[in-house]
């Protein structure tokens, strides 16, 4: 078993706790690029809002998009935009990421700026 096969097997592991939980859903994607974040309704079918290193106003500040600052940039916004819709609890999903780096700075921007997880 190769490098993605594995995280792949430790996404879909994670998604079926959080999917028997019932729980909306804050995933992360990450390239070397950039990193995505993107908030999913409980039933898994829609996404309520997203954020990403490649929108124009965060891009435009960043220098980067793979790296820790952009990570906490994204975290901010994730947050910024979920509040505006009333959601403060969400189950984080780390799409078979190790939890460290751009993953650890985006969650802890995430929680920061208000999210609950």
């Amino acid at each position: 078993m190769n490098t993605k096969e594995s995280r792949l097997r430790r996404a879909r592991q994670t998604r079926v706790r959080i999917s028997a939980q019932k729980a909306t859903r804050l995933v992360v994607h990450r390239t070397n690029s950039h990193i995505y974040a993107q908030i999913i309704a409980a039933g898994g079918q829609k996404v309520l809002t997203s954020a990403s290193t490649l929108e124009a106003d965060l891009k435009k500040d960043l220098k980067n998009g793979g790296n820790k600052t952009a990570a906490t940039a994204v975290g901010k916004r994730i947050a910024e935009k979920a509040k505006a819709l009333g959601i403060t609890a969400v189950a984080f999903d780390r799409s078979g990421f190790k939890y460290h780096g751009r993953v650890a700075a985006l969650a802890e921007a995430a929680r920061e700026a208000g999210l609950t997880f």
